[in-house]
């Protein structure tokens, strides 16, 4: 197989990141399968992705008909073996379980042909976790974007059983849907930029956590001091408190450690709430004119 054998993009998982990968991938040309199994997550996805579209219009990365053109490319499909007969590439993007992750790609490489390439959208898991569950590993890969509105870079990450073919196409792959891949040598929980971010975000949970300072004084602190328009509950408001959740709460399990077990239970709380940040409206901000974008926040004067 080559990168002109690609041309259906399975995405699985309908969620937000779904949504961004889906899009990009049509907006680059590919035809886009976009599976879920709750019917509910699709309707909210083909809401979501015209939202997507427009902002792909508001900041000139694509006209009227480019985004018509790629909103036509995507069908959404709820039924497994419509959804994988005809993949050639898929991303996977369900929640951050190693055990869910390989029941579904499992399930895939039953239906999927021979040639399709599996990779996985995964935040902080290693695909070596779950490769051998895949039924072909050889074809396996990490491959984990950003968010797509406003970034460019994407990580690739194989794991030892990868064969250096499957990373040189899904690097071509990258390029193709203008995307600026980064190749990681070895397996690294969180990959480049969020092996640092999750250090980050980490730090800012417990410094809530444990009631040392504000929420607002936190994202005060790193926006002041490093100049940035965002700051660490800001970003997990945009990338998702249920997401941020998830990893908190697996390897809080995982690993037995009491802090992180607090900062799951601190998260916990907005989601039971339904407050999951950008993607509902409001999260640890209100949105979609958040405090810390308003003229004033750093010095405490934001209206």
């Amino acid at each position: 197989m080559n990168i002109d054998d690609i041309s259906t993009v399975l995405i699985i998982g309908a969620g937000t990141m779904g949504q961004q990968i889906g899009f990009q991938c049509a907006a680059c040309g590919y035809d886009v399968i976009l599976h879920d199994i709750s019917q509910d997550m699709i309707d909210k996805a083909k809401e979501r992705l015209g939202r997507l579209a427009r902002n792909y219009m508001k900041s000139s990365r694509i006209d009227q008909q480019a985004a018509d053109a790629a909103l036509a490319r995507i069908r959404t499909e709820t039924d497994p073996e419509q959804a994988g007969r005809s993949a050639d590439f898929i991303s996977e993007s369900v929640p951050e379980d190693p055990e869910l992750k390989a029941k579904v790609l499992a399930r895939f490489n039953e239906i999927c042909p021979a040639h399709t390439i599996f990779t996985t959208n995964t935040s902080s898991l290693l695909p070596s976790m779950f490769a051998g569950t895949t039924g072909r590993p050889e074809r396996f890969a990490a491959f984990h974007f950003h968010d797509t509105r406003f970034n460019y870079i994407v990580d690739i990450m194989p794991h030892p059983g990868t064969s250096p073919d499957t990373v040189t196409l899904i690097e071509g792959f990258a390029r193709r849907i203008h995307q600026v891949p980064i190749v990681l040598k070895k397996e690294n929980h969180g990959y480049v930029f969020n092996a640092m971010l999750i250090q980050l975000l980490e730090s800012a949970q417990s410094l809530a956590a444990n009631d040392v300072a504000s929420i607002e004084d936190i994202d005060r602190s790193w926006m002041g001091v490093m100049g940035m328009d965002i700051g660490p509950f800001g970003l997990m408001d945009s990338i998702g408190i249920d997401t941020a959740w998830k990893i908190n709460d697996y390897w809080a399990r995982q690993t037995g450690d009491p802090q992180r077990k607090k900062n799951t239970e601190f998260l916990k709380k907005y989601v039971d709430s339904g407050n999951l940040g950008t993607k509902t409206g409001k999260g640890f901000y209100t949105y979609p004119n958040p405090a810390f974008a308003r003229p004033g926040f750093i010095e405490g004067k934001a209206e």
